[in-house]
C-alpha cells in the first residue's frame, strides 16, 4: 500500500473540517459570491489535498457545466467539485478551477461556517461578480 504523502500549505489556508487537511490559500480564492445547495461557497484557482469523482453533467443556475466532486484525500469526505467545462461561453472562466463548500472546511482561523440556512436548488452556483 503506498503512503500518502500530503501537502502542508503555509499561511492563511482552508482545510478539512473532519481531519484538518489542508486545501487551500485564502489567497487563491477568485470569488466569494457562489451559493451551493448549504450557503456560501467559494471559488479557487488552486486546490490541494483532493481526489477527483466522476465526471457529470449539472444543471446549475448558470447554466450546464460538466463538473466533478472533490474528497478530502486523507478521510474522503466531499469537500466541493471542479469544473472540468461549461456550455456557455461567457462561463468558461470557471473551468479548470474549484469550489470548496464553506461549512464542509474550516475557515483560515479554523472557524467552521454554520450559518442556517434552507437547502437551495440541487447543484447552486451563483455567482453575484
Amino acid at each position: 500500500m503506498a503512503r500518502l504523502s500530503l501537502v502542508s500549505l503555509e499561511g492563511n489556508f482552508y482545510s478539512c473540517k473532519h481531519c484538518q487537511t489542508h486545501f487551500a490559500l485564502a489567497d487563491d480564492i477568485i470569488s466569494k459570491s457562489f451559493q451551493c445547495r448549504h450557503g456560501k461557497a467559494y471559488l479557487f484557482d488552486k486546490v490541494v489535498n483532493v481526489t477527483l469523482g466522476e465526471k457529470e453533467e449539472r444543471n446549475l443556475i448558470t447554466g450546464v457545466h460538466t463538473v466533478v466532486d472533490i474528497f478530502c484525500v486523507a478521510c474522503g469526505s466531499i469537500v466541493g467539485w471542479k469544473y472540468e467545462s461549461a456550455c456557455e461561453k461567457a462561463q468558461q472562466y470557471k473551468e479548470g478551477k474549484f469550489i470548496l463548500e464553506r461549512w464542509l472546511v474550516l475557515g483560515p482561523d479554523g472557524s467552521l461556517y454554520m450559518e442556517p440556512q434552507e437547502p437551495n436548488a440541487a447543484g447552486c452556483d451563483v455567482d453575484d461578480v
